[in-house]
């Protein structure tokens, strides 16, 4: 990295400032929809990647925000390219968007690759885009900066705050029990989401986009602009001229993202009181920058309690920590733990970004001396079930379910777990510690975000709302529940979860890190011989490439092949 501003070595000169026939072609191609050689000769030409559809609407705004960027880039001498990629709408897309993580990942260092282009600016925000564009960047490691969605508004309903995902189960769980009518639930549906825009509780999305910054990998306080308000249009156009004087600088992803950064990350993370997917995803991300990262690291942070008092963890959302003092705000509390020397995209320090943030909401913000709850953010589990690990958010969790011991009932597949669940003669109490096999990287296939198994009707009924759940799947960031997830192996692949019968009985203990099946080793050693494969397999697509090439989630779930710095050479042109 230096600090001049040199457009002499520009990657695209290659394409366009040659003698011969080919750059005379690229030329004339933009010559044809009514550029001129002084457009884009001598100028950074910027990639906007731009995840927008119709139908992910977390991101339906970017189109518009894509003509901010581009107003930015030009008054800062740069020239502009809108790349559209992969738009991965949470919810919408089946069997889930981890599936696709990866090869979006893929998609964005080849199209940053093939294309002429000397920065980036990486538009998204939706749960698994935010990873899967700093992973393609950082492993392309051209200039490149986050340019975070934003959350959508605040919901109501009734009189009272309600958020995104999170209120969607508890108002579930609700309408089954019959405490609420198919008329109110029908009014929730059109109220709880109010605008384009990311979830507003502290879920998936905010999670990364949050550690996007903790990393420093995005504009100083842009996590927690809405989505909606005026401010994200200015932020548009500030990161659309702050990527022109990267590329001049030369300030690439890799110089940005070290382990201090990543440690900054993690410290952020558990202070959010964050998704659980952020373990998968920061795994990723590090492994792609060639940073050592394991679940060790996470553990010694994990016993720090959240400050961000947000759903679903506390009680405010998005719109609210905007208001309080933003992402800035939040990080001024946690500088005794933060690594304040590390680079960010705007050329200063961490600590110099944060110098003189003000925080104006203390319960929405907390002090540090006054947590949200006494429940740590996150705990890594280990033991017979899980020996590569197993995760739990003790936050979001039942408190009295933190050591608990009971019989496991057992669900093959999701397929089973749906037909069954609600069953009237299920056998089933409230100590019982609901199982679910084959939802991992390998056996969902994608590692889906079933692991927050449904409460049983016959117990919903009987004010039942939380039970000890457990499976090698993923979580909703804006769910709660004692759910024990990725857990590795996975049952797919022939971990020990793969050998969990209804009957057995499981333990477990949080504080310990423990999570038991009272199983002799022989016994399980004799039921793995004996298992059969049970779970989908793909005959053709990318599904067999995603099957045969993904780890398992204590190594971020990314493909073998994709991780690591080794370099790869420039396209040839001809």
């Amino acid at each position: 990295m230096h600090n001049g501003h040199d457009t002499h070595n520009l990657r695209s000169k290659r394409w366009f400032a040659d003698t011969t026939m080919r750059a005379f072609s690229h030329r004339a191609r933009l010559s044809q929809v009514g550029y001129n050689r002084r457009d884009f000769i001598g100028k950074p030409v910027i990639a906007i990647i731009n995840t927008w559809s119709d139908i992910s609407t977390c991101h339906t705004h970017l189109r518009e925000r894509a003509d901010h960027v581009k107003y930015g880039i030009v008054q800062a001498g740069g020239f502009p390219i809108e790349l559209p990629a992969m738009s991965l709408g949470e919810v919408m897309v089946k069997p889930t968007t981890m599936l696709y993580r990866n090869m979006l990942a893929m998609e964005v260092e080849e199209l940053l690759r093939s294309h002429p282009v000397d920065g980036a600016v990486l538009m998204g925000g939706c749960d698994k885009t935010t990873p899967a564009l700093l992973m393609g960047a950082i492993s392309m490691n051209i200039p490149a900066v986050f340019m975070p969605a934003g959350a959508t508004l605040s919901g109501w309903f009734h009189g009272k705050k309600v958020g995104t995902g999170t209120h969607t189960r508890a108002y579930w769980d609700a309408l089954r029990a019959g405490e609420i009518s198919d008329t109110e639930w029908s009014e929730l549906e059109q109220t709880m989401t109010r605008s384009f825009g990311t979830c507003n509780t502290m879920g998936t999305a905010s999670t990364m986009t949050f550690i996007a910054e903790a990393l420093g990998m995005s504009h100083p306080n842009s996590t927690t602009v809405p989505a909606a308000d005026s401010a994200h249009m200015r932020l548009a156009k500030t990161v659309g001229g702050r990527i022109v004087h990267m590329v001049q600088q030369d300030i690439k992803p890799r110089d940005i993202i070290t382990a201090d950064s990543v440690e900054n990350a993690i410290v952020v993370y558990m202070a959010l009181g964050g998704s659980t997917n952020a373990i998968v995803h920061l795994l990723a991300i590090a492994g792609r920058a060639g940073i050592d990262l394991n679940y060790g690291h996470f553990e010694k942070w994990g016993h720090t309690a959240p400050i961000a008092n947000l759903m679903p963890s506390g009680k405010y959302l998005m719109e609210d920590l905007f208001y309080a003092g933003g992402s800035i705000a939040l990080m001024s509390r946690l500088k005794p733990y933060l690594h304040l020397s590390a680079k960010t995209v705007n050329g200063k320090t961490l600590g110099e970004n944060i110098a003189d943030a003000t925080v104006y909401d203390d319960d929405v913000i907390r002090p540090l001396a006054t947590p949200v709850t006494d429940r740590q953010s996150l705990a890594i589990l280990r033991g017979n079930m899980c020996p590569d690990g197993a995760v739990i958010k003790p936050s979001a969790a039942s408190p009295e379910l933190l050591q608990h011991t009971g019989p496991a009932l057992v669900f093959e597949d999701h397929v089973d777990m749906t037909a069954r669940i609600d069953n009237a003669d299920l056998n089933v109490t409230k100590d019982t510690v609901l199982v679910l096999k084959n939802a991992g990287p390998v056996g969902g296939p994608g590692m889906p975000e079933w692991g927050a198994l449904p409460i049983p009707k016959k117990l919903l009924q009987r004010g039942v709302r939380d039970m000890v759940r457990i499976s090698d799947a993923r979580m909703s960031g804006t769910h709660f529940g004692t759910c024990i997830l990725h857990v590795a192996p996975e049952s797919a692949i022939g971990g020990p979860l793969s050998c969990v019968q209804t009957g057995d009985v499981v333990s477990l203990d949080v504080n310990k890190g423990h999570l038991h099946m009272h199983i002799s080793d022989a016994e399980i050693a004799r039921r793995l011989s004996n298992r059969m494969a049970t779970h989908m397999t793909y005959k053709r697509g990318y599904g067999v490439i995603y099957q045969n090439h993904v780890m398992q989630a204590n190594h971020g779930a990314d493909f073998q092949f994709m991780t690591g710095t080794a370099p790869i050479d420039e396209p040839q042109i001809f």
